[in-house]
């Protein structure tokens, strides 16, 4: 539900106090002894109180103290708490430790000495000086054990808003028991704030001496597992959304203020753009051209939108520094773009596993917390932050998203689908003495086949074995294997692997041999299935990437052996899937062919419980023929 109350709120989940309990807390009494978990109840660790009093000033500065209270019931929980971490822009604020120590089950303390409090760099930073402001302060708690308690309060002060006049805050349960969280917003009584609350119960606020005291109050018992390949919780579960920004129309104007560029034109930026696209007066071809360079010559520098100014640098020094985050990528991208005459516009969205956005407009984890470019006269977006993806495609992580465009400060979604083919064929021919020779050639078409060449255009040549020795490992065979690919200088269009090799004892020279009826390697349409089916029932939202795949295998047998039995072939279709096989002997020549055809069509990214349900016998049926075998004995 949405409401309006008169507060705001922080980010949470997305970076405050950093592993297992993603929350910052504030004051919090002390238990004397943990209660005794039953044989049913071994969750690695307990929140038993979390609290935060966030105080907020109309311009943004905030006073925020935490304080929490965190229970080990195991030793892998004694792992996830016994080391915290509190996040902070050292730039704009300053962290001080309240209380940090160690509580034992009969009470007595522990407090955590200076040695084992120190500051590090925020790693993602990745030694780039422009973002050397995120900082990770590291406490250590001493003599945790099953049954300890580790309490952690500060007090974390900002001076300077990341975005003068406004609040935002993002709460997502980090899915552990919370026997008590608790929220406390305190601003001034005019500055109204809006919420998005699933899960977490506001308490009726108070309003004296003309500032508003808001809370909202969360508690849960053990969570079930998040089941595997299921999107983000915060999906269908609990969340808490709290902004001083009433709409998105508002948000993007805030962001889209500070990221005007006066550079945007400048000599060298103009140079470069109009150097590189001179080739072409096509405005697809150029703007390709310009996205190519960008992901090749620019590194990422992967921090997300919202921890540190939500402004980007500016597009000139990203070109001398040869980095940047998504929002500079962006900038600098706009404006080569520019340069030729081509409009692009900053889209902000969520990378990650999330198919829907809060009902109110803030930064987070489960929010906003990247940006993308939308090219309108092309009707393309660009996320040139992928340098795996080639232009047109988009990475996985940012398809079916909702989007806030900047410029015109209307919400809108990115494509559910495009384009996903392989084409694979596998050629094997069995000798006198039982070994299989095989030659084995794979073609991606469509988004993946720029992320398969990027594979190997990154990849040493050991690296490259390295990857042909598990593909081949991966069906359960053991052999060698050697493995050459397509030019990997290219940018677009399809891509191709080719594997070669021989694998011992493939047919046995005495006896009966199940041969397996492989028609691709690892990659292929039995990946992709055994993917889908890797739980055999589903109550959570999941991720279904479609796409089409066709697979062809073609065996020659040696003179010693007879085929006994060739699988019955398999044909259907529903309202998702479309699926044939066919199996083919010819004794004459003694080639046994297999061809397989799987098409998956979604429509969509995230497929409900109730789609996996409808679909999960067809795919059963599938997954039994990708695993059909031949039997095969040695001729009498």
């Amino acid at each position: 539900m949405t409401r309006r109350v008169a507060v705001a709120f922080v980010r949470l989940a997305a970076g405050w106090v950093l592993g297992a309990c993603a929350v910052a807390l504030a004051s919090a009494a002390v238990a004397d002894t943990a209660p005794p978990a039953s044989d049913g109840d071994r969750v690695p660790f307990t929140m038993e109180r979390d609290v935060h009093l966030f105080t907020i000033q109309k311009d943004g500065s905030i006073e925020e103290h935490d304080d929490t209270i965190l229970r080990a019931n195991t030793t892998s929980g004694v792992d996830e708490i016994a080391q915290r971490y509190v996040w902070f822009n050292k730039d704009i604020e300053q962290v001080q430790l309240l209380a940090a120590e160690t509580i034992d089950p009969d009470g007595t303390v522990h407090p955590v000495g200076p040695e084992a409090i120190r500051d590090v760099q925020e790693p993602r930073s990745a030694g780039a000086p422009s973002f050397e402001d995120g900082v990770l302060r590291t406490v250590i708690f001493p003599g945790v054990e099953p049954g300890s308690r580790v309490h952690l309060a500060f007090r974390k002060t900002r001076t300077k808003p990341l975005q003068a006049g406004t609040f935002a805050y993002l709460v997502e349960p980090t899915r552990d028991p919370v026997e008590l969280q608790r929220l406390i917003f305190d601003l001034p009584a005019e500055v109204p704030l809006y919420a998005d609350t699933r899960g977490y119960v506001a308490v009726p606020p108070v309003t004296a001496n003309g500032r508003t005291r808001y809370e909202f109050d969360y508690r849960h018992g053990p969570y079930a597992r998040l089941e595997t390949g299921a999107v983000g919780y915060a999906n269908w579960g609990d969340r808490l959304m709290v902004s001083t920004v009433p709409d998105f129309a508002s948000f993007a104007a805030r962001y889209r203020g500070p990221a005007t560029d006066a550079t945007i034109g400048d000599p060298a930026i103009v140079r470069l753009a109009q150097g590189l696209s001179a080739s072409t007066a096509d405005p697809r071809v150029k703007a390709q051209i310009l996205y190519d360079w960008m992901r090749l010559n620019i590194r990422y520098v992967a921090l997300f939108l919202g921890e540190t100014a939500a402004i980007p640098h500016k597009a000139i020094d990203i070109l001398h520094n040869r980095y940047g985050d998504c929002k500079d990528y962006v900038a600098l991208y706009g404006a080569l773009l520019a340069a030729v005459g081509i409009r692009s516009e900053a889209v902000l969205l969520n990378l990650g596993p999330y198919y829907s956005l809060p009902d109110v407009p803030g930064y987070g984890s489960s929010a906003i917390n990247h940006a993308i470019l939308w090219i309108p006269d092309l009707s393309l977006f660009a996320d040139t932050t992928s340098g795996g993806v080639g232009f047109g495609y988009l990475p996985p992580s940012v398809m079916d998203r909702p989007v806030l465009l900047v410029d015109e400060g209307v919400l809108a979604r990115t494509p559910a689908t495009q384009l996903r083919e392989r084409n694979a064929r596998l050629q094997i021919e069995v000798d006198e003495n039982g070994a299989a020779h095989y030659a084995y050639r794979a073609e991606d078409v469509g988004f993946s086949a720029e992320i398969e060449r990027n594979t190997f255009r990154r990849a040493t040549r050991q690296r490259t074995q390295q990857i042909a020795a598990n593909r081949l490992l991966a069906t359960g065979l053991h052999g060698t294997a050697q493995l050459r690919t397509d030019d990997v200088s290219a940018t677009q269009g399809p891509f191709a692997t080719s594997m070669q090799g021989t694998v011992e004892h493939f047919i046995w020279t005495d006896g009966t041999t199940a041969v397996p009826a492989l028609t691709s390697f690892s990659g292929g349409m039995g990946s992709q299935v055994q993917a889908w089916l890797e739980e055999p029932a589903r109550t959570q939202p999941w991720a279904c990437i479609g796409g089409e795949y066709d697979e062809t295998l073609e065996i020659t047998l040696p003179h010693f052996a007879r085929v006994t039995d060739v699988p019955g072939e398999t044909t259907l279709q529903d309202r998702f899937l479309t699926f044939s096989s066919r199996y083919v002997f010819d004794p004459a020549t003694r080639v046994l062919q297999v061809r397989r055809h799987l098409r998956a069509a979604f429509g969509h990214q995230m497929c409900s419980a109730d789609e996996f349900a409808a679909m999960k016998d067809d795919l059963v049926r599938v997954e039994r023929d990708l695993d059909a075998e031949v039997v095969v004995k040695v001729a009498n």
